[in-house]
């Protein structure tokens, strides 16, 4: 490990604050498994940066985790023999930075290197500011020409996509698939990563009010907003921090994406036949689609059951849904048990399952490096939809969903409960989908695949099955 110098070094200039700022989230991320979207607000409050330089950090923060893969293939080519996993991962961070100021975010090059390099020099010494400054006059000299250099050092078309749009390997590959399994062109692959890696605007969902009434309170609060693209319950924040708003503090309204929203409106719009009293969320944590199922059950005097199997996130749906506790009963544990314990029970049942969270990069870009076990996903995954399914009373409804267009997280799974269960049906979502949307909303053998490029939305998966 790099050591850190010690010390008071007089005449020595201080790291600019901003750049300081990204440099211990990128070290939170990579050290300690922080959430980059919790940690940066920590950060930049404990700064106490202004409105632009607060911009800076966020955008050098958020664009050097999404780039990162682009960023280590260019810094392995100009690391002076080392190996890229042989630098120091606190060197490797700087280094990182100094790249999305370069070739990210077009920061003047002498600007780039004598902050990134400042900041090398006081948080390890002058020997590794020596070497970074190296480093990254080097990937300047070439600022213009990298994307030539690395399709053509790559060994084919999928490995250079995964560089260049800095995703891992695995992950381009099951997108390749993903694509034409839910019937969309192979071809799109570069357009369905290139989404992943723009910012994503905060999308705000209104639950006790009007949109229209969100708008008001979001440009009261010196905030600008936009009409949702999919949701008429959406208003998209162009700048600001949601909590901020009174509105999402009192539960009125609440952050969550449009496809999530989407999911809710399904779950809650999907035909039945009989009664429409009992719902479960098997899989609710953090709360955000219990709490807009709240808003609807609340106007038919339905009463949800909320599992949670992590006592931490059971914690968060608690808070989510207070201003509905009195219809929302909570329950702490694993939800394949619930099949067994109550069968037949339940008119309408959402299995929002744990996945890679794949189509979600936009939001969390620090994700995409994380390992995960996607056998393990799927044998869970499976696991819930047939206990939630054994949960399902006869003319029930039921949706699965999952933010992830992996085939084996999706498709897989419903076609697998479909094949052990003769009274399972799968019901064509798009029709019931579109008329909760501002759009009509396209299905692919009757299940909805949302994408970033195309949607605007997280790559959310749903299908709607009900029992015979």
């Amino acid at each position: 490990m790099t050591e850190r110098p010690s010390g008071w070094h007089p005449g020595r200039k201080r790291t600019d604050p901003a750049r300081q700022v990204a440099y211990d989230v990128l070290r939170a991320v990579d050290e300690d498994g922080a959430y980059a979207n919790l940690a940066l607000p920590q950060a930049l409050r404990r700064a106490r940066l202004g409105r632009l330089d607060a911009a800076f950090a966020t955008n050098l923060c958020y664009g050097t985790l999404r780039m990162r893969g682009r960023w280590d293939a260019i810094i392995g080519r100009c690391s002076q023999g080392r190996r890229i996993y042989d630098i120091d991962p606190e060197l490797l961070d700087v280094l990182r930075l100094g790249c999305q100021q370069l070739l990210g975010l077009g920061t003047p090059p002498h600007a780039a290197i004598h902050e990134t390099v400042t900041l090398a020099r006081n948080e390890f010494g002058q020997g590794a500011a020596g070497f970074v400054n190296a480093v990254l006059r080097r990937i300047s000299e070439r600022a213009d020409r990298w994307e030539e250099v690395l399709r053509s050092s790559t060994a084919s078309e999928e490995e250079f996509l995964a560089v260049w749009h800095s995703h891992p390997r695995w992950i381009v590959e099951e997108l390749a698939q993903a694509l034409p399994a839910h019937g969309r062109d192979t071809g799109d692959l570069p357009q369905v990563l290139e989404a992943d890696n723009e910012p994503a605007k905060v999308a705000l969902v209104a639950r006790e009010i009007t949109a229209e009434q969100l708008a008001e309170k979001i440009s009261r609060a010196k905030m600008d907003s936009d009409p949702g693209v999919l949701m008429p319950t959406a208003r998209l924040l162009t700048a600001g921090d949601p909590h901020r708003l009174w509105a999402v503090q009192d539960g009125q309204a609440g952050v969550q994406d449009e496809g999530s929203q989407l999911i809710a409106a399904l779950l809650a719009h999907a035909p039945l036949d009989g009664p429409d009293e009992l719902w479960l969320d098997m899989c609710a944590g953090p709360g955000g689609k219990t709490a807009t199922l709240a808003s609807y059950a609340a106007q038919r005097g339905a009463r949800i059951h909320a599992n949670e199997i992590q006592e931490h996130r059971l914690d968060l749906v608690m808070n989510a849904v207070e201003p509905w506790s009195d219809l929302v009963d909570l329950r702490l544990g694993d939800g394949r048990d619930l099949g067994a314990q109550e069968p037949g029970v339940y008119d309408r049942i959402l299995v929002d399952a744990p996945c890679t969270g794949v189509g979600a990069l936009r939001r969390r870009p620090e994700s995409r490096w994380r390992e995960r076990s996607l056998d393990e996903l799927t044998s869970l995954q499976g696991e819930l939809l047939a206990a939630a399914f054994a949960a399902l009373r006869p003319g029930g409804s039921l949706v699965y969903s999952t933010c992830s267009p992996l085939r084996a997280e999706t498709r897989d799974i419903v076609a697998a409960l479909l094949h052990q269960h003769a009274d399972a049906e799968l019901i064509d979502a798009a029709p019931i989908a579109s008329r909760c949307a501002i759009r009509e909303v396209e299905s692919y053998d009757k299940m909805i695949q949302l994408w970033p490029d195309r949607d605007q939305t997280d790559a959310m998966f749903m299908a709607l099955i009900t029992k015979k």
